[in-house]
């Protein structure tokens, strides 16, 4: 993976934290920045996923590869949120 990927990643992932924090309900009690951490990981992994199930590049917008990412997004911020309202 070349630096324009990684950059573009976590553009990506910033965008992916921000949808799955939307998706889920309620108030989460975390911070934007832990939000964003999110959904680095979670644009990463979910790439990973979409490129075994083989949906990762299509011929216009990768749909399948977007939603999976933000679900995993939305996953992590509420386990994220549920770690946090522990503490």
């Amino acid at each position: 993976m070349e630096i324009s990927g990684v950059i573009s990643a976590i553009v990506i992932g910033v965008v992916i934290g921000v949808l799955g924090r939307l998706v889920v309900p309620g108030r989460q009690r975390i911070g934007i920045l832990w939000t964003i951490v999110v959904g680095i990981i979670a644009a990463f992994i979910g790439t990973g996923i979409a490129s075994g199930l083989g949906v990762a590049d299509t011929d216009g917008v990768d749909w399948v590869e977007w939603l999976i990412q933000i679900a995993l997004a939305a996953v992590g911020v509420a386990a994220l949120s549920k770690v946090k309202l522990r503490s």
